[in-house]
């Protein structure tokens, strides 16, 4: 007996106002339906069929390479109807889950407890919430001895069924065989003409069958998204649940409620991260690290020791323990610095190793360059590493000292010890422990005017 996933997301998302399909809207940086898949392989389901719709190219782009399989519904007549599309991949012996691509934060310890309650004598089980203000949901309709009897939606419903506070989530677990058998049966007598898959509840009592329930443990699990203002909500929601389990870690949050993790995070101890501050894709910080305010880390590792100012970027880059970084630093992919290095105001690297010890402290931009140790670079300092059509690189020795404002025109290597004087154009190697500059001859001009503006542009 295997379990099979099918996840509905074949909706527009009229209210979404956008070109996108509602499942590609984003949550935490990545499509509603991303988290639902996560979630559906967090239980090893050995089996994940999405039924979609509108922007059904789109969805398939998205996901294309990823173990998701597919199947069209082409005219949208309810939810009952999206699960016959599924049908075919539907064994007799699976145990088959349903869920929605626009609910993305269910727990996969709540989808492992609703799937523990299929068995021959529940072959059907739902997945429930009680909630003090049910408006919009479909309400479960219990008899006297609390066994399910049927779910209404509330635009069918009676007054006396609206008072119900027990609502329907929409997704289940059930018997492949009988969920099947089900399908079949499904009518579009109702108020929308559409075929609902809450009717098989009927069919399952109406055969003799008790319908097991479950409740998760947080309304967040069950929220869905139907506009831009419901998606804001809930990216706040995931965001406090993620600055939960960063505290619980020993991380030190400025400002819980300001904090954006928008893949993996993983901290060591005595982390600290400062108010605003965005972690994007996979990030790594070791233990007594700490991240000011407004930065944005991206794919990076920093390790232990390492303290990044104030409105840094750091992607794809690797920074040593004990660094130094910014304020406003830009580290961009390949950047590798060694321990002890510092990067310091408006500083950009891209593919660039700084030795240990190394200093890049002002305003200079260091890019496909291999720096050795204890190396300083001056303010203004520009690695000219592109002539147009190929990337060429520049090498520094250890201990080379690089006055302000310098050129070092790629590819051309600096030796070990050396200078150069501030100003310099460097197209040349420079040998090690020798001073190298280039520089103009300065002169000064003896009765020189400076210019100054006609009367009849100073009345203008």
């Amino acid at each position: 007996m295997g379990l099979k996933v099918i996840v509905l997301a074949a909706g527009k998302g009229t209210r979404m106002r956008s070109k996108r399909p509602k499942v590609l809207q984003s949550l935490a940086g990545r499509p509603l339906l991303s988290h639902v898949v996560e979630r559906a392989q967090a239980i090893e389901a050995d089996d994940i069929v999405t039924v979609i719709g509108h922007g059904a190219d789109q969805v398939r782009t998205a996901f294309s390479g990823q173990a998701v399989s597919f199947c069209e519904q082409t005219q949208q007549l309810g939810t009952g109807h999206a699960v016959q599309q599924a049908m075919s991949v539907i064994d007799d012996e699976d145990t088959i889950l349903i869920l929605y691509g626009d609910v993305p934060l269910t727990a996969p310890e709540t989808l492992k407890d609703l799937i523990s309650l299929v068995s021959d004598q529940h072959p059907l089980a739902l997945l429930t919430m009680t909630l003090s203000d049910p408006d919009g949901y479909g309400r479960i309709l219990r008899d006297a001895h609390h066994q399910v009897q049927a779910i209404v939606e509330q635009k069918d419903a009676t007054p006396e069924q609206r008072q119900c506070k027990e609502v329907n989530t929409g997704m289940m677990a059930a018997q492949g065989r009988l969920l099947k058998s089900w399908l079949t049966r499904l009518s579009s007598d109702n108020a929308q003409g559409e075929y609902y898959l809450t009717d098989i509840i009927g069919f399952a009592v109406a055969d003799g069958y008790e319908i097991a329930t479950t409740e998760p443990q947080s309304l967040t699990e069950v929220l869905g998204i139907n506009n831009k203002a419901q998606l804001q909500t809930l990216e706040r929601l995931y965001q406090r649940e993620q600055a939960e389990k960063l505290m619980a870690a020993g991380v030190t949050l400025i400002d819980a409620d300001r904090i954006d993790v928008r893949g993996t995070l993983s901290v060591g101890q005595d982390v600290t991260l400062d108010a605003n501050v965005q972690c994007i894709g996979s990030v790594t910080l070791g233990d007594e690290v700490t991240v000011e305010s407004h930065c944005v880390l991206k794919d990076c590792t920093i390790e232990a020791g390492s303290h990044i100012a104030a409105f840094s970027h750091i992607d794809g880059a690797s920074v040593g323990s004990h660094c130094q970084v910014g304020p406003y630093a830009r580290l961009r992919p390949g950047t590798q610095l060694a321990a002890n290095a510092r990067i310091g105001n408006f500083v950009e690297t891209k593919n660039a190793q700084i030795g240990e010890g190394s200093k890049v402290n002002h305003l200079s931009y260091i890019g496909d360059a291999q720096m050795g140790a204890e190396v300083n670079i001056g303010a203004g300092t520009i690695t000219c590493n592109y002539d147009g059509a190929n990337k060429h690189l520049t090498q520094i020795g250890d201990q080379v000292f690089v006055g302000s404002a310098t050129q070092l025109v790629a590819p051309v290597c600096v030796g070990e010890g050396a200078t150069i004087g501030a100003g310099s154009t460097i197209t040349k190697d420079a040998p090690a422990h020798t001073l190298t500059l280039s520089r103009g001859k300065q002169i000064s001009l003896k009765g020189w005017a400076r210019p100054v503006k006609k009367a009849s542009e100073t009345k203008k």
